[in-house]
């Protein structure tokens, strides 16, 4: 776990800026403490553990596991710190960002008496595929995805954190923050019975593309795209490639019956068909979760998971002009 100290001071009446200057501040007694823990609530662990049991499987856990290893991990690269105004516009007050390659700093920091509502976010410089945007305000700074049809997965694990707070006079404080990961990621673990292809594509789809910081809020597109899974080196027979993105719908609003996010795959085959398998899971994928998907593939090229409650569509000689893109 990370942890973040930061201090800082309350202002006198007749100071009017924020800065990192702590030369105007009142003295010792006044500073009170800000603590920040990244937080790694995480099912991947166990996943592993119960998904990945054979003596081979326990080798793709052991790969994937590596692979993730930038994924779900306490480490935080980069974090970006802003206190806004809890009233008018909802103005961004006090903004700070730096790289520490830790997991634990501090901060002293100059902040005027007043109330704020803090938002933080950690991990973002090296995911090219998620920004923070719009942080001008509290009500919509975001974690904003790239556009785009086919995207690349995250490269980094996400964290957030939303923390209304009270600078007051003279009194010593401690305010107890703590980031939760904001991603998740997918794998997809095929037995290839001997089946002879020349090409895979996997991609993942059904996911959030927006994360509204403040309300701790998923938004989703009209159309989702497709998250390009990679594939990660096993070590022995088994395929598996894996997809880190943004949660999927959480199902509260939806029928029960219904497809939450997909799995698709697309195998081309040696006499140069392509079949397409289209697998639909109805559980949500959460935030902070890994979700394994086993199964094998059949000699027309088409994957047939093991989960009984995952469907599944295959389609022979498939090509672009016969997608499959139910409502999600």
């Amino acid at each position: 776990m990370m942890w973040l100290l930061l201090s800082a001071c309350w202002l006198m009446a007749g100071c009017s800026v924020i800065d990192d200057d702590l030369t105007d501040c009142p003295p010792d007694e006044s500073q009170y403490q800000m603590e920040y823990q990244l937080k790694l609530v995480t099912n991947m662990t166990t996943e592993l553990k119960t998904q990945l049991t054979t003596i081979t499987e326990v080798g793709v856990a052991k790969a994937l596991e590596t692979h993730l290893k930038d994924i779900f991990s306490d480490f935080a690269h980069d974090i970006d710190l802003s206190f806004y105004d809890t009233e008018g516009t909802l103005d961004n007050l006090y903004h700070k960002s730096d790289t520490i390659n830790s997991n634990q700093t501090s901060y002293s920091l100059t902040l005027p008496m007043r109330k704020y509502m803090h938002l933080a976010v950690a991990n973002l410089a090296n995911n090219d595929m998620v920004a923070l945007k719009d942080e001008q305000h509290s009500n919509t700074s975001m974690l904003l995805q790239a556009e785009g049809s086919i995207l690349e997965s995250h490269t980094t694990g996400l964290f957030t954190a939303r923390q209304p707070m009270e600078v007051l006079s003279g009194v010593d404080q401690i305010f107890n923050v703590r980031l939760f990961m904001a991603n998740s990621a997918v794998a997809l673990v095929l037995n290839t019975k001997g089946h002879a292809y020349t090409d895979m594509k996997v991609y993942g789809t059904g996911f959030a593309n927006r994360f509204n910081i403040r309300d701790s809020v998923y938004v989703f597109p009209k159309e989702s795209p497709l998250i390009k899974a990679t594939k990660v080196e096993t070590g022995n027979d088994l395929l598996c490639y894996c997809s880190v993105n943004f949660p999927s719908h959480d199902g509260t609003t939806r029928a029960d019956e219904e497809t939450l996010w997909q799995i698709k795959v697309y195998i081309t085959n040696t006499d140069g068909s392509i079949t397409e398998s289209v697998l639909d899971i109805k559980e949500p994928l959460k935030a902070g979760d890994l979700r394994i998907i086993k199964g094998d593939i059949d000699d027309q090229g088409g994957v047939r998971p093991y989960d009984s409650t995952v469907g599944v569509s295959v389609m022979l000689d498939w090509n672009e002009g016969s997608t499959y893109d139910p409502d999600l």
